[in-house]
C-alpha cells in the first residue's frame, strides 16, 4: 500500500480537495495584495524632497478594497466549507478518543458486523463517507489528517464530529495538532484507506477474538497474572482492562506507542521492559519482569494477529 507524504497539498479525500481548491485562490489574491503594498511603499520612498504630496484618495480606495476583499474571502470560505458538513445517508461511523498519548479507535456494530475496539490505527473503505465521532479522555487534543480533511478538536465533555470521504487508497499519517502534554509530538495515528472488500475482511478479522498462540502459553500466563491484564484487553482471555489500548490484534498493527516504534519483536520487548525511557510521562508503569518472563511475554504479544 502506497504511503503518502503528510501534506494538505496532496489531497487523498474529497474534503481535502475542496479545501485545497480554496487555498490556492486565497494565496494568489493575498500574494497580489502583498506585492501591491510593497510597490506603493517603494513609490512613497522614492518621492523626492520638495515634491508635492499626492492626493489622499488612494487611501480611501485601498480601504474600500480591503473591505471588499474581506467580504469576498468570507463568502468564498462559506461556499467552500458548507458542503463539508453534508452527511450521506449511511456513513461509516468510527469513534475516536484522544488519550495521553495515544488514540483509541472504536468501530460500532453495523448490520451483521460486530463492533470492536483497536488503537493507533484507523482503517477506512475507499469511496465511502466516514463520520468520525471525536471525544477526549483527559485534555484537549486535535485530530488532523491533512491529506483527507481539516482539523477538529477533541474537547473533554463535548462530542465533536468530522466527515471525510477517502478518494485514493494509501497510507496517510494523522497526528494530534493541539499541544496536550509532554509527549504531544509522539501522538501519531496511521490512516489506511483500502478497497471495500479488503476493509470488510480486515473488519471481520478484527472483530474476532485473539488467535490462540499455542507456542506462547507461558507468555499468556504472564500477561494475565501481571498488571498487564488490569490495563489492557485481549478478547478471548481474562484480560479486560480499559486504561490502556486494546491489544487483541496488536501484532497486526504497523507500529506501537502511537507511531513511536515499528511493530517488531525487539520493539515490543524494549517497550515492555522500560516504557518510560522510550516515552517519558506515559501512563504505563514499569512492570518488573525476569528475562524469561519478558521473553515469554514478548513471544505472546508478537503472535497477537
Amino acid at each position: 500500500m502506497k504511503e503518502a507524504a503528510q501534506s494538505a497539498l496532496a489531497p487523498g479525500g474529497a474534503e481535502a480537495a475542496t479545501l485545497l481548491a480554496l487555498f490556492w485562490p486565497v494565496v494568489a489574491l493575498l500574494g497580489a495584495i502583498w506585492l501591491a503594498v510593497l510597490l506603493v511603499a517603494a513609490l512613497g520612498l522614492w518621492r523626492r524632497p520638495g515634491q508635492p504630496r499626492r492626493p489622499g484618495w488612494p487611501v480611501g480606495v485601498a480601504t474600500a478594497g480591503t473591505v471588499l476583499v474581506i467580504i469576498g474571502l468570507t463568502f468564498a470560505s462559506y461556499l467552500a466549507t458548507r458542503p463539508l458538513s453534508a452527511a450521506a445517508e449511511a456513513p461509516l461511523v468510527v469513534q475516536i478518543q484522544g488519550r495521553q498519548w495515544w488514540w483509541q479507535v472504536a468501530y460500532p456494530a453495523e448490520g451483521d458486523a460486530p463492533g470492536f475496539t483497536t488503537a493507533n490505527e484507523l482503517r477506512l473503505p475507499l469511496g465511502r463517507q466516514v463520520r468520525l465521532e471525536l471525544a477526549a479522555g483527559d485534555v484537549i487534543h486535535s485530530f488532523w489528517v491533512p491529506n483527507l480533511a481539516g482539523k477538529q478538536d477533541l474537547i473533554p465533555g463535548r462530542d465533536n464530529a468530522l466527515l471525510l470521504t477517502p478518494r485514493e487508497a494509501g497510507i496517510y499519517r494523522a497526528q494530534c495538532a493541539e499541544f496536550c502534554g509532554l509527549q504531544h509530538a509522539r501522538m501519531a495515528l496511521l490512516v489506511m484507506v483500502q478497497p471495500a472488500e479488503e476493509f470488510a475482511r480486515w473488519r471481520a478479522a478484527q472483530a474476532a477474538p485473539a488467535a490462540e498462540p499455542a507456542l506462547a502459553a507461558e507468555g499468556r500466563r504472564v500477561f494475565e497474572a501481571r498488571q498487564c491484564s488490569a490495563c489492557h484487553t485481549v478478547r478471548g482471555s481474562t484480560a479486560k482492562g480499559s486504561t490502556g489500548p486494546d491489544l487483541t490484534h496488536l501484532a497486526s498493527r504497523g507500529s506501537i506507542g502511537a507511531g513511536l516504534l515499528p511493530m517488531t519483536r525487539g520493539a515490543l520487548a524494549a517497550w515492555v521492559a522500560d516504557p518510560q525511557t522510550l516515552k517519558p510521562g506515559n501512563n504505563m508503569p514499569l512492570v518488573p519482569l525476569s528475562s524469561d518472563e519478558l521473553q515469554a511475554l514478548t513471544d505472546f504479544m508478537a503472535l497477537l494477529q
